[in-house]
């Protein structure tokens, strides 16, 4: 049975959507082109007709899961415009941060793999993080001579690395005492 072109857009954007989670959940390599059509109530072979190769998936999902990301950032500041930082420190470094496997931070979920893959990949991530720098740069101000963007990077290291490191160990006081450092840490930083 054919597909019209508005399923097949709608099946690609769903494609993409779920390979977003499952590589957060599972890795790039975690997860074959089989489970993974399957996760989006497709067969293997509709993925031929999507997508060049599964690195093309790849680099869309990864550019769909910093937006993802991107996007609740922005709710969180919508819901504190006062105090954009404090908003984004507050769900970023918790708990249930943590346990978002599939929906976290894809910088956290992907990182070490993003850098083993090709360019288009992370050329995805290079855009996201240097969004969210901008975002940081627009919340911290200079101070001690030292420029928004470089405080901006030092914030966004320390929140990505703490989240990381509450994610590798088993202990939950441990995971907790990584985040409350990093939270301490980076509004030292910011000057909040």
């Amino acid at each position: 049975m054919r597909v019209s072109r508005i399923q097949a857009a709608e099946n690609r954007e769903t494609v993409i959507n779920v390979a977003s989670r499952l590589f957060r959940e599972r890795g790039f390599d975690g997860i074959g082109l089989k489970d993974l059509m399957k996760g989006a109530g497709l067969t293997q072979g509709a993925f031929y007709k999507q997508f060049a190769s599964k690195e093309d998936l790849a680099a869309q999902a990864s550019k769909r899961a910093m937006e993802s990301a991107t996007h609740r950032w922005s709710a969180a500041t919508t819901a504190k415009p006062e105090d954009p930082l404090g908003a984004v420190i507050a769900f970023y470094l918790s708990m249930d941060h943590r346990e978002e496997r599939m929906d976290g931070c894809p910088i956290v979920a992907l990182g070490s793999d993003a850098a083993r893959q090709g360019v288009d990949v992370r050329a995805s991530f290079e855009a996201g993080i240097r969004e969210y720098l901008e975002m940081f740069g627009s919340w911290v101000g200079e101070a001690d001579g030292e420029r928004p963007g470089d405080k901006a990077m030092a914030i966004l290291s320390t929140m990505v690395g703490a989240v990381l490191l509450s994610r590798v160990v088993n202990d939950p006081d441990l995971a907790q005492a990584f985040l409350d450092a990093a939270t301490e840490q980076v509004r030292k930083a910011a000057g909040a």
